[in-house]
């Protein structure tokens, strides 16, 4: 596979990983309550992270 097709991958991985973060931001939020809310906090901003990170990586290679 030629490198531009793997940043390509890579890229649509960051960008799925911004969707889950979006999805589990939203349960946290509104429909989850307790220690669930933290615990979906915490994985959506991971995910947040590590997608901001991909992406911005992607972006400068």
């Amino acid at each position: 596979m030629s490198p531009a097709m793997i940043k390509m991958w890579i890229s649509i991985a960051g960008m799925a990983l911004m969707f889950l973060a979006i999805i589990t931001i939203y349960l946290s939020r509104y429909k989850l309550n307790g220690v669930f809310r933290i615990i979906t906090a915490i994985v959506a901003y991971l995910f947040m992270i590590v997608a901001g990170l991909t992406l911005l990586i992607v972006f400068f290679t």
